[in-house]
């Protein structure tokens, strides 16, 4: 869908909010709503067409044009903090998240650092089936240590034990889109037999099968796609459709991405681009070779997008066949921003870490795109992110700003309408829970629960002008710091080996640079001050304290470490 077309729907939709009434249902007023939490991997904030991209995502953008977009979703810039926190309405230190969940090479840490998600945390699912609700978790979870395999006794973190009714998908952070190991409820299955497989299309078969079958039963859908995190795999007729788009370069996408999303709406008209970062090279210093293997890998990512929208479509009108769609609300996010692990010059062939092989060798490869493990360039992140600044992992905006789309037929008032309150992952359960008529307990089974942090933002799916949910919120990943108070923001990277005393601030001032493209902490400095007491204070209040530079395995990446080059410096003395 184009620019020009989206514009046109959304201000069609618009046109008809008279015929929509505004209130959030009330328990009792009418049928408990389905519920679908769709959630995207590594997907960047400019990546759909409703956010200004040129990727075709047509399902996606006839969400938004029915319903809201909200510019100002915050994340904790890694998938399972963010998912921990979406799924309990807590922040991640406070319930064992504060990286990554633990494996047999993160080694077992303690509290915030556990990476086992706490048991005194009562879930979403939990909340819901308590009121009625059937449960599925159909996708990604990696909310297990890989020490759990299923089997009584050692299967607390799996879908079943935290709330859901059924599981399939599978359980690391990432695999083979084609040949995924796959569990069904608390079992290993094993890889699919089939040689036509894809996961997105798989999860979305599987989601249209159990809410078909859930009788009278309201539902809950926690439907988590493998896209677009790295392997970018896509049968290869979705890559050839974006031939001869990419070649342009991943500055010039950038550009027209941010002209997009001001005639959009979606950013102020006076947002700038942020600095280039150094580490990533621009696309008119590449040879020719070099473009012609990078406009490949974007065309796959793209492709991989559109056909998970397509079964994002699927899904729809499965629920409009079956009469329930005009009864669900709708949440889909991404849960962080677009990966930045393929580093400068991409990954083929292994990922995590990445290996980087010349581009002249990929030349005769390019036919393998779609099938081989791959992941984009660190550049072609910055383009999905557009304007922000950096990319997943980073406490920039670029890391933990994602599209996010809130839909539900008859309860909007102004469809097509933008949101711009900050709402962050921890505000998604309590809303959820809000709108089954359901609220999170004190106590379960006389255990005292970690007291949820989240407030519900239903106030402003009925109104553009409601409050924020918090005027406050704190972020910290690896040693890496933000605070939120109002329209400041600050933002600490940290260096590695460095006390973390020494590391600097920057201040942006969110009301006049979305972006955050201009550093006016020299001109505040009594700003900074605050904020970073007020950091300090938010740590110790929700368990982030002491700080840490993460598991060994990331410290000997040093993915933060291009922060403090020169500009132009790719690292690698280039």
């Amino acid at each position: 869908m184009t620019a020009k077309r989206l514009l046109s729907l959304l201000a069609g939709m618009t046109a008809l909010a008279g015929v929509h009434p505004a209130a959030l249902a009330k328990p009792g007023a009418q049928p408990q709503p389905n519920i679908v939490l769709i959630v995207m991997d590594d997907t960047g904030y400019s990546d759909f067409g409703a956010f200004g991209s040129e990727i075709r995502t047509p399902n996606i953008d006839a969400l938004a044009a029915g319903g809201l977009r909200y510019t100002r979703f915050e994340s904790r810039a890694m998938c399972s903090p963010t998912r921990a926190s979406l799924l309990t309405g807590r922040n991640n230190h406070s319930i064992g998240m504060a990286d990554l969940t633990a494996t047999k090479l993160s080694g077992g840490g303690t509290g915030k650092d556990s990476g086992i998600l706490a048991a005194n945390a009562q879930t979403l699912p939990q909340v819901l089936r308590a009121k009625g609700y059937a449960t599925y978790a159909i996708g990604k979870w990696h909310l297990a240590p890989d020490t759990e395999d299923g089997a009584a006794g050692n299967n607390g973190n799996w879908p079943l034990q935290r709330g859901f009714d059924y599981f399939y998908g599978f359980l690391p952070g990432w695999d083979d889109q084609y040949q995924p190991t796959l569990a069904e409820d608390n079992r290993v299955i094993g890889k699919p037999t089939d040689p036509t497989y894809h996961f997105s299309r798989a999860i979305v078969d599987k989601a249209i099968e159990k809410l078909n079958g859930s009788g009278d039963k309201p539902a809950f859908l926690y439907l988590a796609f493998g896209a677009t995190h790295a392997p970018i795999q896509v049968p290869a007729a979705y890559i050839d459709r974006y031939a001869g788009v990419y070649e342009k370069g991943w500055d010039a996408i950038r550009a027209e991405r941010l002209a997009r999303q001001k005639r959009l709406g979606i950013v102020p008209a006076d947002t700038m681009l942020p600095p280039a970062n150094p580490g990533d090279r621009a696309w008119a210093s590449l040879n020719p070779v070099e473009k012609q293997v990078y406009a490949r890998y974007m065309a796959t990512y793209a492709g991989f997008l559109e056909h998970a929208d397509e079964q994002i479509g699927r899904l729809i009108q499965s629920l409009k066949a079956s009469g329930r769609y005009d009864n669900t609300l709708f949440i889909l996010l991404s849960d962080n921003g677009a990966g930045s692990e393929g580093g400068a010059r991409g990954a083929f062939g292994k990922l995590y870490p990445p290996n980087h092989p010349d581009p002249a060798d990929l030349v005769d490869k390019l036919p393998q795109f779609g099938k081989a493990m791959i992941e984009y360039q660190r550049p072609w992140a910055m383009a999905s992110v557009s304007p922000l600044r950096r990319y997943k992992a980073w406490p920039y905006a670029g890391g933990i700003r994602t599209p996010m789309i809130v839909s539900w037929p008859g309860h909007i008032a102004d469809p097509g309408g933008i949101r711009r309150q900050f709402v962050d992952a921890i505000d998604i359960a309590p809303t959820l829970a809000q709108a089954g008529g359901a609220s999170f307990a004190a106590q379960v089974n006389g255990q005292r629960q970690i007291p949820v942090a989240g407030r519900s933002f239903a106030g402003t799916i009925a109104s553009a002008a409601a409050p924020d949910p918090r005027a406050v919120q704190y972020f910290e990943l690896r040693g890496n710091r933000a605070i939120r108070q109002g329209h400041w923001r600050a933002v600490s990277v940290h260096k590695l080996g460095q006390p973390f005393d020494a590391d600097a601030w920057s201040l942006f001032d969110t009301d006049r640079d979305f972006a955050e493209a201009d550093d006016v902490a020299a001109q505040h400095p009594a700003v900074i001050a605050r904020l970073k007491v007020l950091w300090q204070q938010q740590a110790a209040r929700y368990g982030a304290l002491p700080l840490s530079e993460g598991p060994a395995y990331v410290r000997k990446l040093d993915r933060y470490r291009d922060e403090f080059l020169a500009p132009g410096d790719d690292g690698n003395g280039n």
